[in-house]
């Protein structure tokens, strides 16, 4: 948690040391961002927060990404939110089943990726509209996403939300206060509606539909 939600305690992530610097360059101008550490991505993520103590973490892949679900893996679920700088889209989809909320090019505007991190730290989930395509099943056309879809109840967009989050089905029970069995029924409805074939897919066709703030 954080103690001001215009104040957010950023550690930056990266191989290229030129990168980590240009990185922390752009946040030092941004209201509402203090970039506490840096760190390279080959270093101890569990050392490396318990130094920072960041509220987010901004990590930026390079061009050569094939190892970082792996590595991401390493991060603890209670760890603070991730947003992974990719250079191209075709990364989306590993990386989100990874557990990163927020996905954005590399080439990102400062503004933009300040206010990914505000985004992130709220509890929403953020991606760059250029890589909603790369998170749909294979064989979802684009007129697809964009199908009248049922009305969503209230119980519904709340368990969509924290499916956003990332959360699994026990966590979103106890959150809510329902049992599991009640949020698979939720999920099953959600899936229906949206003509989703996942709880990935769901998100992203949410966010198209304007159902979630991307």
């Amino acid at each position: 948690m954080i103690g001001r939600m215009d104040e957010i305690r950023v550690l930056i992530v990266a191989d290229d040391p030129l990168a980590r610097a240009g990185l922390a360059a752009l946040l030092a101008g941004q209201e509402g961002c203090t970039v506490v550490g840096q760190a390279s991505g080959a270093d101890d993520p569990d050392a490396a927060l318990a130094l920072y103590r960041p509220d987010a973490v901004v990590w930026d892949v390079g061009w050569d990404a094939d190892e970082l679900p792996q590595a991401l893996a390493e991060w603890d679920a209670a760890a603070p939110p991730l947003v992974v700088l990719i250079p191209e889209a075709g990364l989306s989809a590993p990386l989100w089943a990874a557990g990163v909320r927020g996905l954005l090019p590399r080439s990102v505007e400062p503004e933009k990726l300040a206010a990914a991190l505000q985004a992130v730290c709220a509890g929403l989930a953020v991606f760059d509209p250029a890589l909603f395509d790369s998170l749909l099943e294979p064989g979802l056309s684009p007129s697809a996403a964009r199908a009248p879809i049922d009305r969503l109840t209230p119980r519904e967009m709340d368990v969509l939300a924290l499916l956003a989050e990332g959360l699994a089905n026990r966590a979103i029970a106890q959150r809510l206060g329902i049992s599991e069995h009640t949020v698979k029924f939720h999920l099953n409805a959600i899936l229906g509606k949206l003509g989703a074939q996942s709880r990935t897919e769901a998100v992203v066709l949410a966010i198209r539909l304007g159902l979630l703030t991307a």
